[in-house]
């Protein structure tokens, strides 16, 4: 069954489709452009409470009923469980995928994104301090993400989830105001997966 998508081309709906493609499931997108404040819309708020991007409709989902998932990282371990990809089985393996998801979803995610809201304005002085704040604690998270992957291949040792989860927001590095040559081990990483097919059909699906 085809699982619908509602995202717009942001990190977080680039995430979903990432592992859509790379766990080859079937799903068709359905644009919500948050441009034009779609995500307020009545039918999209009775599947994202929150109204934030993405969100899923699994028309076979536990029991073969119907399911709605919000928020990236819940939806990444749904599909995870779902297909049994990208989502060790034992609770030892799971463990570092569970943490360098919720490190994504806790720093790596929201500090880079007030980077890009402080970058957009166009005042000088209502700039300065929110990028000097954020764009530190954004070049740190790098260096974290560096550090681990010094050695490991995948941040969880084997390719998982979180590395999708990662990877939607290392994609806007450049908005970042982050050199990857400043950070090798994550550039190694970042080439490696834009090498895989799955990622770039994730990448290339229009959201929007």
């Amino acid at each position: 069954m085809t699982i619908s998508l509602y995202a717009w081309g942001t990190p977080n709906g680039r995430k979903i489709s990432v592992a859509l493609e790379e766990m080859e499931l079937p799903y068709k997108v359905t644009p919500i452009n948050i441009g034009k404040d779609e995500q307020f819309d009545p039918d999209f708020l009775a599947i994202s409470p929150n109204n934030k991007i993405p969100a899923i409709v699994d028309p076979g989902g536990p029991d073969g009923k119907p399911i709605s998932v919000f928020e990236s990282g819940a939806i990444l371990l749904y599909l995870g469980e779902k297909t049994g990809k990208f989502l060790p089985a034992s609770l030892r393996d799971r463990v570092p995928v569970l943490e360098w998801l919720m490190w994504q979803m806790g720093g790596f995610g929201p500090m880079p994104g007030q980077v890009h809201h402080f970058a957009a304005l166009a005042s000088e002085d209502d700039k300065r301090y929110g990028l000097k704040r954020f764009s530190t604690e954004t070049r740190r998270l790098y260096k974290v993400l560096d550090t681990r992957l010094a050695k490991a291949e995948y941040v969880a040792g084997d390719l998982s989830i979180a590395d999708f989860a990662i990877l939607g927001w290392a994609w806007r590095h450049e908005r970042h105001k982050v050199d990857l040559a400043d950070f090798p081990n994550v550039k190694r990483w970042y080439d490696a997966l834009f090498e895989r097919p799955g990622v770039k059909r994730g990448f290339d699906v229009k959201l929007d």
